[in-house]
C-alpha cells in the first residue's frame, strides 16, 4: 500500500475534524499506521478548520504534511487556493462543487467535483455533507476500506444516534457514485 497523505479543509461545522477522525479510526481498524493532526481557525463554528491525516502501512515519521499531500479535500472556496499547492503531481483533489464554483487549474492532478451540499440536501440532512465527500474520497483513494469507514461512523454515532446511520450510509454511497460517474469527474 502506498502512503496516503490527505489535507481536509473547510468551514467549522462542516464536519472536517470528524472526517479525519473517521479515516484515522478506519485506517487503524484496517491494520495501518495513522496520524491525525487537527487545526482550527479563530472560531469553532463558521471559522476555518483543517486537518491532516496520514494512512500508511509503514511507520509515519511526522504528522506534518507540507507540499507532499497525495490528496486534498476542499469543502469551501477559501480552502482551494490555500491547499491546492500542497498536492503533489499525480495526487487527487476533491472539491465540494456546491460551495466552490472555481475549477482546478492544474492538469497534473486528478480532480473530482462532488456536489456534496446538493446531495445532502436531496437526502434531507445538510449535516451529511461530510459523509458524501468521504464516500467520494474513499472511492477515489481506496486508502481504507469502505466497511471500516462505515463501522467507524457506527461506533462514533453510538446507540443514541444509531438512527442516523442509514442516512449517512446512503450519503456515503452517493458520494462514491460521484467518482465512478464520468460526468462528474
Amino acid at each position: 500500500m502506498r502512503t496516503e497523505k490527505c489535507i481536509m479543509s473547510g468551514f467549522g461545522g462542516q464536519g472536517i475534524m470528524m472526517m479525519g477522525q473517521l479515516i484515522s479510526q478506519a485506517g487503524m481498524d484496517d491494520g495501518h499506521q495513522v496520524s491525525w493532526l487537527p487545526s482550527y481557525g479563530p472560531e469553532m463554528r463558521g471559522g476555518t478548520a483543517n486537518c491532516s491525516v496520514i494512512v500508511s502501512s509503514a511507520d509515519i515519521p511526522s504528522p506534518v504534511i507540507d507540499h507532499d499531500a497525495t490528496s486534498v479535500i476542499i469543502m469551501n472556496r477559501p480552502s482551494l487556493p490555500k491547499f491546492l499547492p500542497h498536492v503533489q503531481p499525480g495526487g487527487c483533489v476533491l472539491v465540494n462543487s456546491s460551495l466552490v464554483p472555481d475549477t482546478v487549474d492544474r492538469d497534473d492532478v486528478k480532480v473530482v467535483y462532488v456536489p456534496s451540499n446538493e446531495i445532502a440536501n436531496e437526502l434531507g440532512n445538510l449535516k451529511m455533507t461530510n459523509m458524501v465527500m468521504l464516500g467520494a474520497f474513499i472511492a477515489a483513494t481506496r486508502c481504507v476500506s469502505p466497511e471500516a469507514l462505515l463501522h467507524s461512523l457506527e461506533v462514533k454515532l453510538g446507540a443514541r444516534k444509531a438512527h442516523l446511520m442509514e442516512g449517512n450510509r446512503l450519503a456515503f454511497d452517493r458520494g462514491a457514485d460521484c467518482v465512478t460517474s464520468p460526468a462528474l469527474t
